[in-house]
């Protein structure tokens, strides 16, 4: 079965599609994501889903635009509830992801993560998604504190996490650095450079895939 890799745009896919696996477009955002990974596996098997796309990385990362990165976990990091101003996950509210067990939305990524990151020269680390878009430097910094050693930012990773945890699928999410999180300054973004990245970490991906199952 060839791997899945999801994407959140046509542009994202584009750059894709030439690779050996099958590659599904879901829209944007967590909800949209999970649907359309859900449907593709429903329709075809696969051993392997991939999150694949651009994205901005967080300050303390250390990451520039063009650079690449590959989660070793992805994180639903607005699930949860304000209390104030403290934010409670999902461990501290006693809720859970899953009906039967518990689950707060942390997903472990593929355990091939680290020899990729290793092969590409890319950082690999926790992955954070939202459902909007990170716009201050304050916010940035007050998720960088919740979630020590955060590299990225993105909106669909833990959608297709979920999908492939009730699948029983390993996943991994690859981003390629378009800009910085915090102020939104459209004019920096590095698209071009992010796309490429985020090729050369999907390529790198399959290939160790493909040498594990041989």
């Amino acid at each position: 079965m060839l791997p899945l890799i999801v994407v959140a745009t046509h542009a994202e896919a584009e750059r894709l599609l030439d690779l050996k696996a099958r590659v599904v477009v879901s829209g944007v955002g967590v909800v949209a994501a999970a649907l359309a990974t859900m449907r593709a596996l429903a329709e075809e098997g696969a051993g392997l889903v991939i999150s694949a796309g651009i994205g901005g990385a967080y300050p303390s990362s250390g990451l520039r635009s063009g650079d690449l990165a590959i989660s070793s976990r992805i994180i639903q990091a607005d699930l949860g509830a304000w209390d104030g101003q403290q934010f409670l996950d999902f461990d501290e509210l006693g809720l859970s992801i899953l009906p039967d067990s518990s689950h707060a939305g942390r997903f472990a990524a593929w355990g091939a993560a680290p020899e990729i990151a290793r092969r590409t020269g890319a950082e690999v680390g926790p992955m954070l998604t939202l459902s909007s878009v990170t716009g201050s430097a304050e916010a940035a910094a007050a998720l960088e504190a919740r979630f020590p050693g955060a590299l990225t930012e993105g909106m669909e990773g833990a959608g297709i996490a979920h999908a492939a945890l009730l699948a029983g699928l390993p996943v991994l999410e690859v981003r390629g650095v378009s800009n910085a999180v915090g102020p939104r300054d459209r004019a920096a973004w590095q698209i071009a450079q992010a796309l490429q990245a985020t090729r050369r970490g999907v390529e790198t991906a399959l290939e160790v895939w493909s040498e594990g199952r041989t």
